[in-house]
């Protein structure tokens, strides 16, 4: 099984890069340090504590992580991995001087042989579940504690890696300790191959956040620059096709009952901005795209959709926003964040597709913090709705951010795990 994974490796790298270098004629930030994919870089001067974080969501997950690790071991530096530009430029801009930010490698021998040799971490935190067989194998030869934070793991992809064999066994058996999300992905780990006695419930990281001590005040400057006056609803992290063109049929529906309502509509991919701003253009939207203008710039003609095509936005035009719907979910993507409207005590609404947060989807809409919707019919009539009654709003987001409240403190159970680790 071994060497069939590792020669559906070599088949596949060179197909992913190049993927990566033609989205970087596009993009250039698929082309920075394209070296790191292939373990290249410079030596750190020091063992860090590495994390690893896949991409936007993992890495705003692991903030309140990467922030404690520097407070807790000040001599220890930190280096957080991500595999996406997008997750590397938002690792950037939150941690700044507090952890150094380089790309995983494939999950080649050699390249992760050669990524190891120059970070000699002295502990490997990995965010949710990426199972990498030759990276946690070389961690284990090389003794390097490993982590994995915030595990979780579906059905689906229990039975897919029960179907690989011995390879995956091995990979969670070899000493790895497991800080599991909840206990149905708890009992998958350990139906795997996890051992009890290193598989513990811990929470999710996500519920941790730290909104921004200015989050408010930078949310009403934001509403009252561009729609003072207006009712405001936020598409979060929406792909194209079937899902944004629900959003913007549930628009022209709001638009029938609110006149003036603005939807700030954030596409999840940047390299997406360009065709979401030619497509809107094409559907006839009087829109304006954030780039384009500051919020300090006097405004101009209301549009009816402002298109966030900046990073690191997203949270504060939630804040400023009456309701949110949270993308991914429209179509069968699973779903994305929908912890961080909630913590800012707002409405929140979903399509039917959230297999990548089953427990925190399941949570709110238990609590009534969340509803669902299948098409774009539902939701804009159901944004109308909640757009009526200011008091609905209030009632739905407080459910939401109490949620939130009281499922604080994965942060601490994780690095109660992690101490006596980095003691050893």
């Amino acid at each position: 099984m071994r060497l069939l994974y590792l020669a559906a490796l070599y088949l596949a790298v060179p197909v992913v890069s190049a993927m990566l270098a033609i989205r970087g004629l596009r993009d250039r930030s698929y082309w920075r340090s394209f070296g790191e994919r292939f373990g290249l870089g410079p030596p750190l001067a020091r063992p860090p504590i590495w994390v690893h974080a896949v991409s936007v969501g993992e890495v705003q997950a692991a903030a309140g992580l990467v922030l404690a690790l520097r407070e807790r071991y000040p001599d220890t530096p930190v280096l957080v991995t991500t595999f996406t530009p997008t997750g590397a430029a938002r690792a950037r801009a939150l941690f700044r001087d507090a952890a150094e930010v380089r790309f995983l490698p494939f999950d080649l021998p050699g390249s992760v042989r050669r990524f190891l040799s120059r970070a000699r971490p002295r502990l490997a935190v990995i965010i949710e579940t990426e199972l990498w067989p030759n990276l946690y194998r070389q961690c284990r030869l090389r003794r390097v504690p490993l982590v994995i934070a915030s595990a979780r793991l579906s059905r689906r992809s229990t039975d897919r890696y029960r179907r690989l064999g011995a390879l995956f066994k091995e990979t969670v058996a070899g000493g790895i300790v497991i800080a599991a999300q909840g206990e149905g992905d708890a009992e998958r780990f350990r139906a795997l191959g996890a051992p009890s006695e290193r598989t513990h419930v811990t929470g999710n990281l996500k519920f941790d956040l730290t909104l921004p001590p200015d989050i408010a005040e930078r949310g009403a400057a934001l509403r009252e620059h561009y729609a003072p006056g207006r009712p405001v609803w936020v598409a979060g992290s929406t792909h194209g096709g079937v899902e944004e063109e629900s959003v913007l049929e549930a628009h022209r529906r709001v638009c029938a009952a609110h006149a003036g309502a603005l939807l700030v509509l954030a596409p999840r991919h940047p390299n997406r901005f360009g065709d979401v701003a030619a497509w809107l253009e094409r559907q006839g939207v009087t829109f304006t795209r954030r780039s384009r203008a500051s919020a300090t710039d006097a405004p101009g003609e209301q549009p009816s959709v402002l298109l966030l095509d900046t990073l690191g936005e997203l949270l504060y035009f939630y804040a400023a926003a009456d309701l949110a719907f949270v993308g991914g979910s429209l179509a069968a993507i699973g779903g994305h964040n929908l912890l961080e409207p909630a913590s800012l005590g707002l409405p929140v609404l979903t399509g039917p597709h959230n297999s990548n947060g089953e427990d925190i989807a399941r949570l709110l809409l238990d609590c009534g913090a969340a509803q669902i919707v299948r098409n774009g019919a539902q939701l804009g009539s159901r944004v109308a709705q909640l757009l009526a009654d200011r008091a609905l709003r209030t009632d739905i987001g407080s459910r939401g951010r109490a949620a939130v409240d009281r499922n604080r403190g994965a942060l601490e159970k994780l690095l109660q795990l992690i101490d006596p680790l980095l003691k050893q």
